[in-house]
């Protein structure tokens, strides 16, 4: 074996690498576990599961920051550093939101229009929008070509000459030039859109949240993992962004006030401490008291409760908590800057000041808003508790004054015409900024009004800067400078210039998994790859000996390992799809050492010594594995490339499975058996009831063929008619429309759940099925498909609940009660996502078929090869398609097709064409071996050798596979089994559809060149 020595260091450095990346799981885990115990300590056994969780939220909290992993002395990882490293979990499996969310872009051109009423304008958006659904194209070309068409004659620029686009669409402009200017527009918008929303997410304070851009325009993908507040989320992310500017207080203005607001909070803590503690106050703390206090000027003594640089401790009236105990306030000349406070403090500050008590000593005019980034340590201009804790971050508490009778701010970001950062003549980067020509005239008054006094700029409630006023500034043409790095500046401009967004962000797809179930799948795939994987490691055993079962089973669980290690090390999400892609590994990898010891055997019967056998054995199944992983490989690839969500992350782990898995069976097994050999230790890869199974069979397959050709053209002629009559059931991924898991706490009838839902949900096409056990339904429903609008939502499920309420324990259950308590998953698809997802799949699957037949065309050099591929493809995908035609209405279980459903399609291509492969390259070897003999007899011949492995992996992987079925979730138990009927036809065409119709355009074609012979002769 040759470069033994740099694979053994290329498997060591991968182990070592793959045990690092997978520590911080367990450190994560680990720490996890003792917050668990943790809540029950404190809440003791009986608590609720909401009380449970606020504990081992405290506990969490509390240990953020803490070193929990201390990597060989060399570096230290907080709770926070680990979990952002362990392996992620998708929301299936741990519970909470996807959403997408899309900034329409017919929206942003109607807003860039100044919402004309050019009655060809809209003629031309509403014909976009209709052809928009349908269509791939982006949608300011599909305006353009609409616009053309309904007005052949008519000019853009006169729609678009608005006082925002005078700059940049003259009325001479042509309709490609305004087009191009739409482009930039929109996407500038859609970006501005973008850091918007992902700002609002990092709030949210979850870990491992993702948030990314979709291909298609205006659309934001976002995974929330661990949310419990799904309406929470909707309000915030879909509510449209508005930039703000106001005017500020000083803090010496503010100070007297603070002092007010810390004796209420004071008294309110002790009073609530007396409360917890069964001690009743002696008197009552009434609002009307706190409003008669007098406020008095702050003299030196009041200063002097602040600690500062060179000061003490904080004092505060009381003992206990209070205001000054969590928020430091500034010294004098800090601006409109009132007081500092680290993160953790800040929901607690931002409660107390929000009770009518504390705002009953505040001026009425006065808005507190915490700054967007915390501050840097060095800015820190006065002692803050907790200050030697470099981990530690903390944020500014601005104070706003409202000085307009509606509360609204006195200049909005619709008065912005442009913001760009730039580097001034003194070398440090400034934000330069031009306002509209009403925006100037507000913006001098403003300026006038507040010499030596900041401006706040404030988006969604946050100050993203509070420039100081230095002179009253003409003219709409300002600069913001300060101490900005480049990226600092870069934002601001981005932010300025996002203004008002011109559209709300749509949810139009919105999935929420419930931690229950998220749990019951965790445990679910647990218990399916714990019995999959012995079945496996049992099985190599018996089959192929003890010596040479384990060193299959040691590249088994080496694979297993590189597998976790590998997704751990790219960030990977691990989804209930992932699971199964895993343990689908598990049995293909087993392919690989089957070919190995199946030549090995080959070999070994014909008569050359162990060594040589083995070697032999490595090097002549090579081929075969390598074409049977690439082939698996790109169909993986494929579905990485046009899959959203779960089927990427089965994707994922497929593609990591199959690069592991082939390391493992090639090298690692390899070095095992070197080892071995080395060593003087003798293998046998058998036993003496399998040494010989399979030996010497002469089945004439070839001859067998018109009998399969005839069962295949009438289940075929079948699965036509029940497509052409019956059709599919299509899920929401493909209609649009929403789906609902109910759990109930008795067992239920899914007929009058039927009958109940069909009633309230008018002529709405509305399924209803058993899903797992007896008291959970599934609910799926069309219902208002086309309204993807939050009121929408609510009406289905204020309807939905109503026609439950008879089979619910509390008939009176709020609608918010029953969607957090009784519905365990949901989910919305838009019709425009239903659209995208539709197309998608054809895509997946049209690319995946070209690129089977061109790899196969180009490995064996002969195009009748690939032609009997892509026709067992055929079958075989039809063969599935029928099955769930004509069973979908009787299964006890989902037969839907949906995007689980294409990526069950695409494995089974993958292994259909695996199957084959094998057998492809075996026929090319005997061809070359055997050119004398009949091509029939080479084609029987090729088959039967190969018959061991094709029944020993299909063997394997149907078992795998049947675990899964029995023992996984309820929500992949219809994509596994496709899989299963996929893999079970696709052993059958392997054999009786690939071959033979290779065979017979073969065989055609030999003949075709005889003939010609003849005529030359």
């Amino acid at each position: 074996m040759q470069n033994k020595g740099a694979i053994r260091l290329f498997a060591i450095l991968l182990a070592l690498v793959s045990l690092y990346q997978l520590m911080f799981t367990h450190y994560s885990r680990s720490v996890e576990n003792d917050a668990a115990n943790y809540a029950v300590m404190r809440a003791g056994e009986d608590a609720t599961p909401e009380e449970l969780r606020e504990w081992e939220v405290h506990y969490l909290d509390s240990m953020a920051h803490e070193t929990v992993y201390n990597f060989l002395g060399l570096r230290e990882y907080t709770y926070m550093d680990v979990k952002s490293r362990e392996i992620n979990l998708g929301l299936d499996l741990r519970g909470g939101m996807n959403l997408i969310l899309e900034v329409k872009v017919s929206d942003i051109i109607q807003a860039l229009s100044n919402y004309s009423q050019d009655e060809n304008f809209l003629e031309a958006i509403e014909l976009a929008e209709e052809r928009e659904l349908t269509s791939t194209r982006n949608f300011i070309s599909l305006f353009g070509e609409a616009f053309e068409e309904v007005a052949p004659n008519a000019s853009l620029a006169a729609i678009f000459n608005t006082v925002e686009l005078r700059d940049k669409v003259q009325y001479n402009s042509t309709n490609q030039e305004v087009l191009d200017v739409l482009r930039k527009e929109s996407e500038s918008a859609i970006t501005n859109a973008f850091n918007i929303i992902r700002t609002r997410i990092d709030r949210f304070g979850v870990v491992q949240p993702n948030v990314q851009r979709l291909q298609k325009d205006g659309q934001v993908l976002i995974e929330l993992p661990g949310i419990t507040e799904p309406e929470r989320v909707r309000n915030l992310l879909a509510g449209s962004a508005s930039l703000e500017f106001w005017e500020t207080y000083d803090n010496e203005e503010i100070f007297d006030y603070l002092i007010q607001a810390n004796n209420v909070i004071t008294r309110l803590e002790e009073r609530r401490a007396a409360a917890s503690a069964g001690v009743e106050a002696e008197e009552e703390m009434a609002t009307e008291d706190a409003e008669t206090v007098e406020i008095e000027p702050a003299d030196e003594e009041d200063f002097d409760i602040l600690r500062e640089i060179e000061g003490d401790t904080i004092e505060t009236p009381e003992e206990g908590l209070s205001l000054f105990s969590l928020l430091q306030p500034s010294q004098q000349g800090s601006g409109p800057v009132v007081g500092v406070a680290s993160s953790r403090n800040m929901d607690q500050i931002d409660e107390w000041l929000e009770t009518e008590e504390v705002q009953s000593v505040l001026p009425r005019d006065l808005r507190l808003h915490w700054t967007v980034k915390p501050i840097q340590r060095e800015n820190l201009r006065f002692w803050v508790p907790d200050a030697e804790d470099t981990r530690q971050e903390y944020y500014q508490l601005v104070a706003i004054k409202s000085t307009s009778h509606d509360g609204r701010p006195p200049l909005e970001g619709d008065a912005i015409a442009n913001a760009n950062d730039r580097v001034n003549p003194n070398g440090a980067f400034e934000i330069e900024m031009s306002m509209t020509s009403e925006g100037a005239q507000t913006w001098a008054r403003l300026t006038k009004a507040n010499i030596g006094k900041s401006i706040a700029i404030v988006l969604d409630g946050y100050v993203y800067s509070f420039p100081t006023v230095q002179n009253e500034i003409r003219g709409g043409q300002s600069s913001i400078t300060g101490n900005f790095s480049p990226e600092e500046a870069k934002d601001l401009a981005t932010i300025l210039n996002a203004g008002k967004l011109p559209a709300p962000a749509r949810i139009v797809e919105d999935t929420v998994v419930g931690p229950s179930l998220g749990e019951e799948a965790v445990n679910a795939g647990l218990t399916s790859f714990i019995w999959a994987f012995l079945v496996v490691l049992i099985y190599m055993a018996i089959y192929y000996g003890i010596k040479a079962g384990i060193v299959a089973d040691i590249a088994l669980i080496a694979n297993m390992f590189f597998i976790m290690g590998v997704l751990a090390s790219f960030g990977a999400v691990l989804t209930l799809p992932g699971i199964a892609g895993i343990i689908l590994t598990i049995g293909m990898s087993v392919d690989a050492n089957v070919l190995i010891y199946e030549r090995i055997r080959e070999e070994m019967r014909a008569g050359k010594a162990l060594r040589l056998a083995i070697s032999d054995g490595y090097k002549n199944a090579f081929s075969a594995i390598i074409d049977a992983n690439v082939t698996t490989f790109l169909t993986g690839l494929i579905l990485f490339m046009f899959g959203t969500g779960p089927i990427k992350g089965f994707a994922t782990t497929l593609m990591i499975g199959i690069a592991t898995s082939f390391f493992s069976a090639i090298f690692i097994t390899r070095l095992i058996y070197e080892r071995l050999l080395d060593s003087k230790i003798d293998v046998k890869f058998g036993t003496k009831l399998t040494g010989n199974l399979f030996q010497n069979t002469k089945i004439k397959f070839l001859e067998k063929r018109k009998v399969a050709f005839a069962l295949s053209l009438v289940f075929f002629l079948i699965a036509i008619g029940s497509l052409s009559t019956r059709g599919l059931q299509q899920g929401i991924d493909f209609t649009g429309g929403r789906t609902y898991v109910v759990r109930f706490e008795e067992n239920v009838n899914s007929t009058d759940i039927f009958s109940a839902m069909t009633e309230v949900f008018e002529n709405a096409n509305t399924e209803v099925k058993t899903f797992g056990g007896p008291n959970q339904i599934r609910i799926a429903t069309n219902y208002l498909v086309n309204d993807t609008e939050e009121a929408a939502d609510r009406e289905v499920e204020e309807r939905m609940l109503e026609g439950l309420r008879p089979f619910l324990e509390n008939e009176n259950i709020s609608r918010e009660e029953f969607m957090s308590q009784q519905v365990m998953s949901s989910q919305k698809v838009g019709p425009t996502i239903a659209t995208d997802i539709r197309n998608r799949a054809g895509y997946a699957l049209f690319f995946s078929l070209i690129i089977v037949f061109t790899y196969i065309l180009i490995r064996f050099k002969t195009w009748q090869l690939g032609l009997g591929a892509v026709a067992a493809v055929i079958h075989d995908a039809m063969f599935v398609l029928g099955v769930f035609s004509l069973f979908y209405t009787i299964s006890p279980f989902n037969l839907e097709i949906d995007q689980s459903f294409i990526a069950a399609i695409l494995t089974v291509i993958g292994y259909s064409i695996n199957d084959t492969v094998v057998v492809f390259d075996r026929i090319r070897e005997y061809r070359k071996l055997y050119p004398k003999r009949k091509l029939i007899d080479v084609f029987n011949l090729a088959i039967n050798s190969t018959i061991s492995r094709t029944i020993n992996t299909s063997m394997t992987t149907m078992v795998v596979l049947l675990i899964i079925f029995l023992f996984g979730s309820e929500v992949i138990r219809g994509f596994v089994f496709a899989l299963m009927i996929g893999v079970f036809i696709g052993t059958y065409s392997s054999i009786f559809i690939a071959s033979p119709v290779a065979f017979n355009f073969i065989k055609q074609k030999e003949k075709v060149e005889k003939n010609v012979t003849k005529r030359k002769k």
